[in-house]
């Protein structure tokens, strides 16, 4: 990874302020300064790191450098010089160390999306700042039940969190099954999106954009621009996909082959079931088995409607590629040669836990809200039950080892993925319906103009720990409050 220049360094190392003076001096994005990729190279993923005897070590170190994207070099951030960083493997009961490196202009931490570890200490602890030029020792203890799934780790410093994931700052976390499904091939499916400008610079976001949440123009798989993959017919795959963009779903189609899903974000469902599209919010993973029907597919996101601010300051499209109705392949796969045997069957998976006829100890309203204006600012203000995010005002106070039941509203225009950390949610009720499977989540959308009601076990942790919108530009703005578990 080659360095890069001071300049560069201050546009990519998430500086808010520096980002909007930069747009009043003309340097965003233009159209005659498009970033052009070159689509079409093997499928590569990141770096694989594995644990042994029930424990991983980990370096990481967050900097500036010149990273290949899209088939050219491009002036980003990443772990390690990738873009994603490595993915880490582990099993439950397994204890991840990791020392995160600051080597970047500004500061930053580290949040493991998903995981059902401590927040306390040195454990997801997003209350933690690492400074430029400093590093720190993390440590997550998994309990030896941990469900298995798809995680991943990112940036948590609040105010610099969209700018720091968009410019690449990000990885996977796999915990693995005690009785994986046969398959062929497994393949990590990394999703982001970022828009580079003529020099492969990482563009600025304009207030507008962090209004709405920003979507990149250039929406990669683990770095590439649709990327080839091959496999023979009967093959059967299994695809971990992770959406780490900063505000934009993914409607996942691959036309012409056979999905099954078997699990979203943690845990497996009891069986696999068949599906045609998926929906991935940002921040939501998804477990997938493809087996491989001779021909060639494109695996694409569509189109989705997530709002807009119409109606509260004037007409204002979502962003370039919200705003088209076209699909985008993300990657193609073909498929041809010998057949292959047939898979063999997917072992069965206990019954996940069901909160619905669990004892709740409290009931909670949280309001999803978009106001005025701020003072001084002429940017949104993004609250949950009226207020911005303070780290040093506790929003709610738990009871260790009980289950709470959450209203989710949402009033506004705009969807807004709803994330708590370390404890995972059951959704029991979307827009007044129960959902007819169970259902758990550690990002729930809550749609415009609606409601979805979840139950959460806030067993084995206490501490403090965050709940946000994300869409990571609503985070920073203000959309986050503070649970204490006590």
């Amino acid at each position: 990874m080659r360095p890069i220049s001071r300049r560069s360094a201050l546009l990519v190392g998430g500086l808010g302020a520096a980002a909007t003076a930069a747009g009043g001096a003309g340097l965003w994005w233009t159209a005659s300064s498009r970033f052009s990729p070159i689509a079409g190279a093997d499928f590569t993923e990141p770096d694989a790191l594995h644990s042994t005897n029930g424990g991983l070590q980990v370096r990481l170190e967050a900097a500036p450098g010149s990273i290949r994207l899209g088939g050219h070099q491009a002036s980003v951030l990443g772990y390690n010089g990738g873009v994603p960083g490595p993915t880490l493997h582990l099993r439950g009961g397994d204890v991840l160390q990791i020392e995160l490196v600051n080597s970047l202009a500004v500061p930053t931490n580290l949040h493991v999306h998903g995981l059902h570890v401590s927040p306390q200490g040195n454990g997801d602890n997003v209350f933690v700042v690492v400074q430029p030029g400093r590093s720190f020792s993390y440590e997550y203890s998994l309990p030896a039940d941990h469900p298995p799934g798809i995680y991943w780790y990112h940036p948590h410093h609040h105010g610099v969190v969209a700018d720091q994931i968009f410019a690449g700052l990000f990885g996977t976390i796999i915990v693995e099954d005690t009785d994986p499904p046969a398959t062929s091939r497994d393949r990590i499916m990394v999703i982001s999106d970022i828009t580079l400008d003529g020099s492969g610079s990482v563009a600025g976001a304009s207030p507008m954009d962090r209004m709405i949440g920003r979507e990149g123009r250039l929406v990669l798989v683990n770095g590439h621009s649709n990327p080839k993959l091959s496999a023979r017919p009967g093959e059967r795959e299994r695809w971990r996909i992770v959406n780490t963009c900063v505000a934009r779903y993914l409607r996942l189609r691959l036309d012409g082959q056979q999905m099954q899903l078997l699990g979203m974000d943690s845990g497996r469902f009891p069986t696999p079931k068949p599906v045609d599209e998926l929906l991935l919010t940002p921040g939501n993973r998804a477990d997938v088995l493809v087996t491989a029907i001779e021909g060639e597919s494109a695996f694409r996101t569509m189109y989705y409607n997530r709002g807009s601010m119409a109606g509260m300051m004037g007409p204002a499209p979502l962003g370039p590629s919200s705003g088209d109705a076209g699909d985008t392949v993300l990657a193609t796969l073909s498929v041809s040669g010998t057949t292959s045997g047939a898979p063999l069957p997917v072992p069965a998976q206990p019954a996940p836990a069901d909160l619905r006829t669990a004892v709740v100890a409290a009931h909670r309203q949280l309001t999803l809200g978009v106001g005025g204006l701020g003072v001084g600012t002429g940017m949104m203000s993004f609250t949950i039950n009226g207020r911005v995010f303070n780290a040093s005002r506790t929003d709610t106070v738990v009871a260790a080892q009980t289950v709470e039941e959450w209203t989710l509203l949402n009033p506004s225009p705009m969807d807004h993925p709803f994330h708590l950390h370390v404890w995972p949610m059951q959704v029991v009720e979307e827009s007044g319906t129960a959902p007819d499977t169970i259902a758990w989540r550690d990002v729930v959308n809550v749609p415009a103009n609606g409601q979805v009601k979840v139950r959460i076990n806030f067993e084995e942790f206490t501490g403090r720990s965050v709940y946000h919108c994300h869409i990571l530009d609503h985070e920073d703005q203000g959309m986050m409050g503070v649970v204490e578990v006590r």
